[in-house]
């Protein structure tokens, strides 16, 4: 028998009611995990992120990023705009969905009050495509109610319950994969080796040849792509890309037929370097750029770029010169300044400790920004010798 949508609304409603009913019984229940409000009004969010809705909060056991998701920080429903709250998730999410990642949903706390409605779950649900699922390695919702069961059938169960989390609850943690210990580095190697390691084995190239390959191709090519950078790929067909350049065999990007496939290479090349190009010194200067006027942050940002290592200085202007191209164009390929530091950011540099936070990334994209907006002026004087332009 088919239901109608709104019978369904009907029935989600009464069963919310019922959970509601529950939840005040047993009190105000769990608070919410990490803090559930946001002091940076720079952030292009605040509105929606000053809730404390989600959080990004490190790693899980297997080392993919750990995003939570908490009803109960919701607010009452005509104090949030929903179309906003999509976008916001849709803006953090593209920090991390090129990797593997796993989201923890926190059901305790939805309400009549706060709940959006079941057209913009399910509309919301379509603006999430393949980027954003294929990575998702594992959803845990915890406190399920009868209520969810209701929203599984408008999704047709697109949500599954991962049954080990209560295996967890009960008999503790799985134990750890057992890890072959690591081979050393092939003299060919590009990925996950440190700059000095490729300079070394590729005749005192100062610039990496898989950055040098793919920034040519993509000036040539990709200038004017709409998004370039904000595209993903497939997964596998990175990987294999990765073992080719490892290996030393040439790689030809006219025969993949995919402009995005070199843009994602060039920033997984950046994320897999052991230090960032930024290097771990300077992240915490970097936090504190908010704090800086907002007239002398240029000059704040070029004095901070210049303490870092002569080699990652070179590296870092050859980068930033070309993004500055790209930004050039984005009233065609829609690339701002502005967009391009929400991508790169967290490429360029991240704490020597634990993961890049949710509070971090504001802070990490204005700095980010002024370096591409700013280009010329924040790398005016240091010039290294024998610095390659892109």
């Amino acid at each position: 028998m088919m239901i109608s949508e709104g019978d369904l609304d009907q029935l989600a409603e009464i069963e919310l009611q019922k959970d509601e009913e529950e939840q005040e019984e047993l009190g105000e229940g769990p608070a919410p995990p990490g803090g559930s409000s946001w002091q940076d009004i720079s952030h292009p969010y605040y509105d929606v992120a000053r809730h404390g809705i989600l959080q990004v909060t490190g790693d899980d056991n297997y080392g993919r990023k750990l995003i939570i998701f908490s009803c109960c920080c919701l607010p009452p429903s005509h104090q949030l705009n929903h179309q906003r709250l999509l976008e916001y998730l849709k803006y953090t999410l593209d920090q991390y969905v090129e990797s593997d990642y796993t989201v923890v949903y926190f059901h305790y706390g939805l309400r009549s009050t706060n709940k959006p409605s079941l057209r913009w779950l399910r509309d919301a649900y379509k603006e999430f495509d393949r980027k954003y699922k294929k990575n998702l390695k594992a959803l845990y919702v915890v406190h399920p109610t009868n209520f969810l069961r209701v929203l599984w059938s408008v999704f047709k169960p697109l949500i599954r319950h991962d049954e080990k989390l209560r295996a967890a609850q009960k008999g503790g943690p799985p134990p750890p994969a057992k890890v072959p210990p690591p081979r050393p580095p092939l003299p060919t190697q590009q990925f996950g080796v440190s700059l000095q390691y490729i300079r070394d084995k590729n005749k005192g190239a100062l610039i990496p040849p898989v950055m040098s390959q793919t920034v040519s191709y993509l000036k040539e090519k990709g200038l004017r792509t709409e998004g370039i950078f904000r595209r993903s790929a497939r997964v596998q067909l990175i990987r294999d890309i990765q073992k080719l350049y490892n290996l030393g065999k040439p790689v030809d990007y006219e025969e993949y037929e995919d402009i995005h496939v070199p843009a994602v290479i060039l920033k997984t090349f950046l994320r897999e370097l052991p230090q960032p190009l930024l290097t771990f010194p300077l992240y915490e200067r970097v936090q504190d750029i908010v704090r800086v006027e907002t007239s002398l942050r240029v000059t704040k940002v070029k004095q901070m770029i210049e303490s870092i290592p002569e080699h990652n200085y070179i590296v870092l202007k050859y980068l930033v010169c070309f993004l500055h191209m790209v930004s050039q164009e984005s009233i065609i390929n829609k690339m701002s300044p502005s967009n391009l530091a929400c991508v790169f950011a967290v490429n360029l540099i991240w704490p020597g400790q634990g993961s890049v936070s949710l509070n971090a990334l504001a802070p990490l994209n204005i700095f980010t920004e002024i370096l591409i907006e700013h280009y010329h002026m924040v790398f005016s004087s240091r010039s290294p010798p024998g610095q390659v332009l892109p």
